[in-house]
């Protein structure tokens, strides 16, 4: 039968998992929480799983390790990402885009896509946009969750700017009204409209 660790001991095995997750995600690639949360585990020899940390305490931790090791390059690559948002929304301007995610929040690596919502009746009038300005672009779908009970399967466009990839889910022009909740703290995602992702560029 397994104990229970001393509170100090769990937080400190909390603290190196939140670390260590918060490594994978930005070396590896990974988006998934709970992935990098189980390959931490993993990786640490951990198997007693009411230490494991919340996506929150990974999220502090990603903040941290891109200050400490990031350097220019994550500062330079967080503004093309940006950039990259800003081009895509000024080509969606009529669909009242919304930066959302690691780039709006600043924790995005290397390998995060930009996170734009738009709002419109269907998708494809999105997509006849992007055909128009001669935007090669791929349709998906997006799963998101609105509340604890409530998920949606939205549809997607995929593209590059800058060689940078876009995510775009198109929403209704009601859904601007509400947004999904966040896989970070479930609270409802912060979305950025241009004018305030201007601002962002502007402050470096």
């Amino acid at each position: 039968m397994s104990r229970r660790l001393p509170p100090r001991a769990g937080e400190n095995i909390r603290r190196a998992l939140a670390q260590e997750a918060a490594r994978v995600m930005a070396e590896h690639g990974v988006r998934d929480f709970l992935f990098a949360k189980r390959k931490a585990a993993e990786r640490l020899g951990v198997v007693d799983n009411s230490v494991l940390p919340r996506n929150t305490e990974i999220e502090e931790a990603l903040a941290e390790y891109q200050r400490l090791f990031g350097g220019e390059d994550h500062v330079e690559s967080l503004l093309a990402q940006r950039l990259a948002a800003l081009a895509a929304m000024r080509h969606l301007h009529e669909f009242q885009p919304r930066l959302v995610g690691a780039v709006l929040n600043g924790t995005a690596t290397l390998h995060s896509d930009v996170q734009l919502h738009v709002f419109a009746d269907r998708a494809e009038t999105v997509a006849f946009r992007l055909m128009d300005s001669g935007v090669p672009y791929e349709i998906g779908e997006k799963r998101v969750k609105m509340n604890a009970e409530r998920q949606l399967q939205q549809p997607s466009l995929h593209f590059e700017i800058d060689d940078q990839a876009i995510e775009v889910v198109v929403f209704p022009v009601d859904g601007i009204r509400q947004a999904p909740v966040s896989p970070v703290d479930g609270k409802p995602m912060r979305r950025a409209d241009l004018a305030e992702v201007e601002a962002l560029v502007a402050g470096g």
